[in-house]
């Protein structure tokens, strides 16, 4: 239902139905071109989204009288929604477009709908489910870039100040950089690929498997343990019990060669544990590059003849800026401000450096 305009609205007013009408234009362009990136039930979803995002549009043309002489540009942050849907259409853009549903001003808005209000909310919670498939396949893989970027950049940061600060000559700092380099993203790649394949061993010791298959029609139908397992794998008593009975009966009634399986009772069925968790060799391969490639960072000024005072402060602005970075894409993919988680990484690196720092000059000054 339309609220009803005012009888005289105000040119503020008009302006700012021009801005709603505008931004709903493009976040529904944002969810068709998501769309067209993706099949089945996940097109389905977004071009629903940009329906319902079409009839809040009308709400304000409504409002408005029909289109108006000039139309405003959509406000920055749709802008760059539509910048990336248009180019990307990842997991990144849900991110973000999840945390834009977060900010409706349609509860404010006194000529918005409750049901536009509504609408916005439960926009929200739809793109967050579909960034949560995306952030699921990311997540074993992502973790172990993001956590090896982070690792190289702080360790080596503070690995080579703490070095420089004892006085030793460029070199020195530089070496000991390269060899921090090498020996931690060789320590990062081995650590994650057994992390992984032992995570993923324990989740496969966990399945079930056809072992007992062969011997379901020699069961009692009346009194047998196959209910018991159903009720390991979540069923209730009543529940496992009809079942056991309905699989040892077939069972019977069939050739006593073909298998019988007895599948688990699962309550989230579209959660893939393996996927979650990652693959081992992905895990390790990108924990090796990005700590690499996050290690190397603090280094470059050695590597390119600097030393002394200047290195390190080019030093430090390279991981400030690096840090800031990537705590900026962890605040996006985690729908979390990027700002906040990216001044958080920013913080922590170099509070970690700093303490090396100073235990570095300690143990210079105790030497000399």
């Amino acid at each position: 239902m339309t609220a009803p305009a005012p009888a005289h609205p105000t040119a503020r007013d008009r302006r700012r139905w021009a801005q709603y009408l505008a931004d709903e234009r493009a976040e529904a362009r944002v969810y068709r071109d998501l769309a067209e990136r993706r099949t089945g039930e996940e097109r389905a979803i977004l071009l629903a989204l940009a329906e319902a995002e079409g009839r809040h549009e009308a709400h304000w043309l409504a409002l408005l009288g029909g289109e108006p002489d000039r139309l405003p540009r959509p406000d920055s942050r749709t802008r760059l929604l539509s910048f990336l849907a248009r180019r990307f259409g990842s997991i990144f853009v849900l991110a973000l477009a999840q945390r834009a549903e977060a900010r409706s001003p349609y509860e404010a808005e006194p000529f918005a709908t409750a049901a536009m209000a509504a609408d916005e909310k439960i926009h929200h919670e739809v793109v967050r489910g579909l960034a949560a498939r995306g952030r699921r396949r990311l997540s074993g893989t992502f973790r172990a870039a993001v956590f090896g970027a982070n690792d190289g950049l702080v360790s080596n940061l503070a690995l080579v100040l703490g070095i420089g600060a004892t006085g030793v000559g460029s070199q020195v700092v530089l070496f000991s950089g390269i060899a921090g380099l090498l020996a931690g993203a060789l320590s990062m790649g081995a650590g994650e690929f057994v992390s992984v394949r032992s995570q993923r061993e324990l989740l496969r010791a966990t399945e079930s498997n056809q072992d007992a298959d062969h011997v379901i029609p020699d069961l009692d139908l009346d009194a047998n343990e196959l209910a018991l397992v159903y009720r390991t794998r979540g069923m209730s008593e009543s529940d496992a019990r009809a079942r056991a009975h309905e699989v040892v009966e077939s069972a019977q009634r069939a050739d006593r060669a073909l298998p019988f399986r007895v599948e688990a009772h699962r309550h989230t069925v579209d959660v893939d544990e393996h996927e979650i968790v990652g693959r081992a060799w992905g895990a390790a391969i990108s924990s090796f590059l990005f700590f690499a490639s996050g290690a190397i960072i603090p280094v470059l000024p050695w590597i390119f003849g600097m030393s002394g005072t200047a290195a390190v402060i080019v030093a430090l602005a390279l991981v400030g800026v690096a840090l800031l970075i990537t705590g900026a894409t962890v605040g996006i993919l985690s729908g979390a401000s990027p700002l906040t988680r990216g001044v958080r990484q920013l913080l922590i690196g170099y509070g970690a450096a700093a303490i090396t720092y100073v235990l570095g000059l300690l143990f210079g000054v105790t030497l000399g």
